[in-house]
């Protein structure tokens, strides 16, 4: 789980200052006001880890991945390819990181890592981008444990240098020989490990990012519409893919697993919670996924609408459930430790249905299974004041505490745009409104008694006129 963020030179972003990252962060603003920006860099990242070249420093990604960014310059702030894109995080380990020096016996771990790199511009076309910097600290308590880096010589003198502290790196005897080019944006290189008697453990620090990045799901804007019927053969989907695409293959793949809303709730099998959520937003009455027969594997949705006795096809009732359905699935069917990035997962939500799902959220949060707390990260662009509203509501109402959320709003009236942070207190109220942060609610309800009253007199006058 993320604890901070900062991106520096990224599209709209010069800097984003930190971002304090919770159970539940929120990213509101206006429409290409920056906010989807912060998810699909880290998504970004997440298909350069994944990538198979490890050369690699970025993958913008391609036809089939989550973003498409482009080249360097496109993203790059202001266009500008001397700009160069910094960034930085901070992460919980879920297993304490235990490192051993072989050489002085002595022991170091740590419960955060904490990472930074640099990208910019590179040389010629064989090197594109060149990765400048990067640097692991392990963290215990908030304290730094040790760090180590890798910098980029000067452009008269190439290769790279690694760097630690508080960590004494020894070399092995011999005659020198290059430390090596870093892996993707983030990795050691084998080279290291060979050059140095005791720096084993940079590989530990590699796997460690890895799996933080994989961890990652991401669901888009705009998700997939309702069929009639939908085919799975058995297998267990990763995710509901980033247009839903493979919602109901989850909930089939899910069906033995159960789970709790919450410390010594009573665990209820997976489909039944989708259910069970669908109906609390006032969508559904039941829900239930059918085979269509034993010999096909094929597979119908149905469901029955709150007032109807009647049972009808997923496609048959309204667009915002088939929009919904990914992202409930998704929530609750992403395993322990699983940070799940979402762009507007109130769309087509009726105000209430909205409201709603904040509660839904509420819940992921603090779902477990295997009577195990599933520490679930979620990082939600959003356009809905009644998402938001509910959630100010259930922090006064103690239903989650005010740490566990954290909001922040894209301001692009300042120049260079700004990301500020929305100061929520214990009572759930918001200290810091932002001028219009909903539209001028005010402004609408003054101008609209202006013009009642004008309309008024004018008809007052036309009436005194035709008597």
């Amino acid at each position: 789980m993320f604890s901070n963020l900062r991106i520096q030179n990224f599209k709209l972003w010069q800097d984003t200052g930190s971002i304090r990252m919770a159970p539940i962060t929120l990213f509101f603003g206006i429409n290409s006001s920056g906010k989807s920006s912060i998810g699909q860099f880290l998504m970004m990242l997440k298909q350069t880890v994944e990538s198979p070249d490890r050369k690699a420093v970025f993958y913008p990604g391609g036809k089939t991945s989550a973003v498409q960014l482009g080249s360097f310059q496109e993203m790059v702030f202001h266009r500008n390819p001397k700009n160069r894109i910094a960034f930085e995080y901070k992460w919980d380990v879920t297993d304490a990181l235990k490192i051993r020096d072989p050489l002085s016996a002595q022991s170091y771990s740590g419960n955060m890592l904490s990472f930074n790199a640099e990208v910019g511009s590179g040389d010629n076309e064989q090197h594109p981008l060149v990765l400048y910097r990067l640097k692991y600290e392990l963290v215990e308590k908030g304290n730094q444990v040790f760090s180590i880096s890798m910098n980029r010589r000067s452009e008269t003198k190439p290769g790279y240098e690694v760097v630690a502290a508080k960590y004494s790196l020894k070399r092995n005897p011999g005659r020198p020989w290059q430390r090596g080019s870093p892996v993707r944006f983030y990795g050691f290189p084998d080279e290291v490990v060979a050059y140095h008697q005791n720096a084993d453990f940079v590989q530990e620090l590699n796997l460690r990012h890895e799996k933080l990045f994989r961890s990652l799901n991401y669901l888009g804007p705009l998700r997939m519409k309702a069929e009639r019927l939908y085919s799975w053969t058995g297998i267990e989907p990763e995710s509901v893919g980033y247009s839903g695409e493979n919602t109901i293959a989850a909930i089939l793949a899910a069906r033995n697993r159960k789970i709790g809303l919450g410390y010594r709730k009573q665990t209820k099998p997976f489909e039944e919670i989708i259910a069970l959520k669908l109906k609390e937003m006032g969508l559904i009455e039941e829900f239930k996924v059918n085979p269509i027969s034993e010999q096909r594997n094929e597979y119908e949705v149905k469901l029955r609408t709150k007032g109807s006795e009647d049972w009808v096809d997923l496609p048959d009732v309204g667009f915002g459930i088939s929009q919904v359905l990914p992202v409930l699935v998704q929530c609750f069917y992403a395993p322990h430790n699983s940070i799940i990035i979402m762009e507007q997962p109130e769309i087509h939500l009726h105000p209430s249905a909205q409201a709603a799902l904040a509660d839904v959220m509420i819940d992921v949060v603090n779902s477990r299974e295997s009577r195990t707390h599933r520490n679930i990260q979620l990082l939600i662009e959003t356009h809905s004041e009644h998402f938001l509203r509910r959630l100010q509501r259930r922090i006064a109402e103690d239903a989650i505490p005010q740490k566990s959320v954290s909001a922040y709003f894209a301001n692009v009236s300042k120049t260079p745009a700004k990301l500020e942070q929305l100061q929520i207190d214990i009572y759930g109220n918001i200290q810091n409104w932002p001028e219009n942060f909903f539209g001028d609610e005010m402004g609408d309800i003054t101008e609209q008694s202006k013009a009642a009253m004008q309309k008024r007199m004018g008809r007052q006058k036309a009436g005194g006129r035709s008597a």
